[in-house]
């Protein structure tokens, strides 16, 4: 199994979740699809997207797999607890699905290409399962597009430290500006792509919070433990990179990152 560089900590697991609710209308409003769809969702993970894939669309039959059964069991409570019943779940791998080919209408994966050693592989798989006409969306992160006020050498640093730590795991953690190109390269045609923009300051204290602290400063700080033991950075740095990233959230703060969207037909 290839390695998650986050980990599956219950401190991650917040953050998924934290992340997905403070980013939902941004990169969720317009995932929308028609009623009775047979939508693919792959590489659900503990199900933070696919509560708000399930509501945007109650009328459509989602299948969402992922290769972690532990990950499968907390997505599934966290569909029971919002009363969603148009989701079952199923373990298994990308690279290895059980499913008859061109069955499903859509496909639809969100911050998973960019854990894969092999993104383009996995999109011409995932595209053996897509019905002819239908649709495959893609959301990705890409923490080059990072930046912020105040800036400093040790924020940049520890930010960097993750990035180099995903592609030793063998990710990318700048796939979101290769979305155009992988899609077109899988063979997908009308394929269209869109950056959706996080721009924090104090007038909104919502983004704030929830993406600027509690998404994107603790996925960096989470990564602690590994930049230490590879002396990426020595101890006293690390700490104040972490805490510069959180002083762009203090009243004279900014903060900016951008998702990409992306999507074509079959």
């Amino acid at each position: 199994m290839q390695t998650y560089v986050h980990g599956y900590s219950q401190r991650e697991e917040q953050r998924l979740r934290d992340q997905a609710g403070t980013l939902a209308q941004l990169l969720h409003s317009d995932t929308v699809y028609p009623p009775k769809s047979r939508i693919l969702e792959a590489g659900c993970g503990v199900g933070a997207q696919t509560v708000f894939l399930a509501a945007n669309n109650p009328e459509a039959r989602i299948t969402s797999i992922d290769i972690s059964q532990d990950s499968l069991a907390k997505a599934k409570e966290a569909v029971s607890k919002r009363g969603i019943t148009n989701v079952r779940f199923q373990k298994t791998d990308i690279f290895d699905m059980p499913f008859e080919a061109e069955g499903f209408d859509h496909i639809f994966l969100c911050f998973v290409l960019e854990h894969l050693k092999n993104p383009l592989a996995a999109l011409k798989n995932l595209m053996r399962f897509l019905k002819k006409g239908g649709s495959l969306t893609v959301i990705e992160g890409d923490h080059g597009s990072f930046y912020c006020h105040p800036h400093t050498k040790e924020a940049s640093l520890a930010v960097q430290c993750l990035v180099d730590l995903q592609a030793k795991a063998g990710g990318n953690a700048l796939i979101g500006r290769q979305l155009y190109p992988l899609l077109d390269s899988a063979g997908m045609r009308e394929v269209r792509v869109s950056p959706r923009m996080v721009y924090a300051d104090a007038s909104k204290p919502a983004l704030v919070e929830g993406f600027v602290k509690n998404t994107f400063t603790a996925m960096v700080a989470g990564v602690k433990e590994q930049v230490l033991e590879q002396k990426m950075m020595d101890e006293a740095a690390w700490d104040k990179g972490i805490a510069d990233l959180l002083n762009t959230a203090g009243p004279d703060g900014t903060f900016c990152y951008a998702f990409f969207k992306g999507s074509g037909l079959k």
